[in-house]
């Protein structure tokens, strides 16, 4: 090889001489990957099997200073360059196509500090790893529903799971973090240390720089919880809805369900006639004792004829994982979401009517239920904002690549949205919009947070280096 181009920050491609990139590479403790090195195709492989980029290079650091050097040569030399966590992100964000990709799955430690409630989190770990962890320890953070999920990329984004009822966003269980930014300098930010970066952090994106360690909040929780789904033909859709609003309205924080409406696949807690016909169903976790529990869900499980009821007492790692299976990598998925501030007249019929004729395998729509310690906390309290919202609605489609109804399942999933899109708070989940989303939708997801924002992306990025994300212009 003699120079490589490698995209950069104008748009077009930079050549980069060999001797360039061999002494930065000689710098590193981790590696450097050219496209035909082992380990690059593993390096850029991406969830979201629709989103097709091949960064130029591929750098994996073991440490801080690996990344204050890549981000060094990145700024320096005018390269784009993304950050990648787990790789899950729905508009493939972790990779820049033709530039620099800064693949952080080497440094997954996870520390537990049991006399402090505290967990210090790699920016490589996946929720599974960070649960795996602190469950040993009868300990747990507000982390997402997928264990295979990058720890990073959902709390940049703000991040919700089972336990934001009780504990809120997963950045108000965020104690503390270490940051490369765009100088090359690394910074601990926490309340009090460089606040109004850790404000940004916050559920600001990946938009301020490079995390490095991620330092939770944990909470006494497990290691058994009553959790699991439990499912009905479509046709009782009217009577299971209102038992959902009402169950809902009352429900303890210790209670999270999900209401969902797709075809049933063919599971084997499913009856065989079942599959491939309309369900709802409620995906249940409830983390107080199998007692509280088992009062609390009483209503649900004695509702109607459910074709299906797999709650019982399970390990919360184990509830963690449980719905992995239907989000396999490499599949190609398009979601909208709206954050709603309850589920006031017209909203569930209006849910119930995008789904009747759906004939598609995995399409679905859900919507999960939030409201509780994230509404405690002041609009302003992080970037993240939407404090007002009660449950998340997430329409979602999931098809195979050649799937020549691709083009369908992307309309499905716009028409449904369009039609809920009335009843929002105006705000959505970051984490959650697709490639192809107008810049207007991440304002739309910060609101009358995003001026700050702006400002301090112009304090601490002012040229933009950080910009392969849900971007913050300075």
């Amino acid at each position: 090889m003699t120079n490589l181009m490698i995209n950069g920050l104008a748009g077009g491609p930079r050549q980069v001489s060999k001797e360039k990139l061999d002494a930065f590479a000689a710098g590193l403790e981790g590696s450097l990957l050219y496209p035909d090195d082992d380990g690059f195709a593993e390096a850029i492989l991406l969830w979201n099997g629709m989103i097709k980029k091949r960064p130029a290079v591929v750098v994996r650091p073991r440490s801080a200073q690996d990344v204050v050097r890549t981000v060094d040569f990145a700024r320096d030399n005018q390269l784009e360059l993304s950050i990648k966590g787990g790789g899950h992100n729905i508009a493939g964000l972790a990779l820049s196509a033709g530039g620099v990709t800064l693949d952080m799955s080497n440094m997954k430690n996870v520390g537990v500090d049991v006399a402090a409630n505290l967990a210090r989190v790699g920016p490589g770990c996946t929720l599974g790893d960070v649960d795996r962890a602190t469950q040993e320890h009868g300990l747990a953070s507000t982390l997402g529903f997928v264990s295979e999920t990058g720890t990073a990329g959902l709390t940049v984004g703000g991040g919700f799971g089972y336990l934001t009822r009780r504990f809120g966003w997963t950045v108000d269980d965020l104690e503390e973090v270490e940051i490369v930014t765009a100088d090359g300098t690394i910074r601990r930010a926490s309340r009090t240390t460089n606040a109004d970066l850790f404000w940004a952090l916050r559920g600001g994106g990946g938009n301020f720089g490079v995390v490095t360690e991620f330092v939770y909040r944990l909470h006494a929780l497990g290691p058994d919880v009553t959790a699991g789904l439990i499912a009905w033909p479509a046709s009782q859709a009217d009577g299971v809805l209102d038992l959902f609003r009402r169950v809902t309205e009352s429900a303890p924080r210790e209670l999270t369900m999900a209401a969902l409406m797709r075809n049933a696949p063919p599971a084997p807690w499913l009856p065989e006639a079942a599959h491939g016909t309309p369900i709802i169903a409620f995906v249940v976790c409830h983390s107080g004792s199998p007692e509280q529990a088992s009062a609390d869900l009483a209503e649900v499980r004695s509702f109607g004829e459910p074709w299906a009821d797999v709650i019982k007492v399970k390990p919360y790692v184990a509830q963690q994982a449980m719905l992995d299976a239907t989000q396999p990598k490499g599949m190609h998925y398009y979601w909208k979401s709206e954050f709603l501030p309850g589920l006031g007249d017209g909203v569930l019929d209006t849910y119930k009517a995008q789904f009747v004729g759906n004939t598609a395998p995995a399409n679905q729509i859900v919507l999960f239920h939030l409201a509780g310690a994230l509404n405690d906390h002041a609009e302003d309290d992080g970037a993240v904002g939407n404090r007002e919202a009660a449950f998340a609605c997430v329409i979602q489609a999931t098809w195979r690549e050649g799937d020549p109804a691709g083009d369908d399942h992307r309309r499905w999933v716009r028409s449904a949205w369009e039609a809920l899109k009335p009843f929002s708070t105006g705000g959505n989940y970051i984490n959650f919009q697709t490639q192809d989303e107008a810049d207007e939708r991440t304002a739309e997801s910060y609101r009358n947070n995003f001026t700050r924002l702006s400002t301090l992306k112009a304090t601490y990025d002012p040229a933009n280096l950080f910009r392969v994300n849900r971007n913050i212009q300075p």
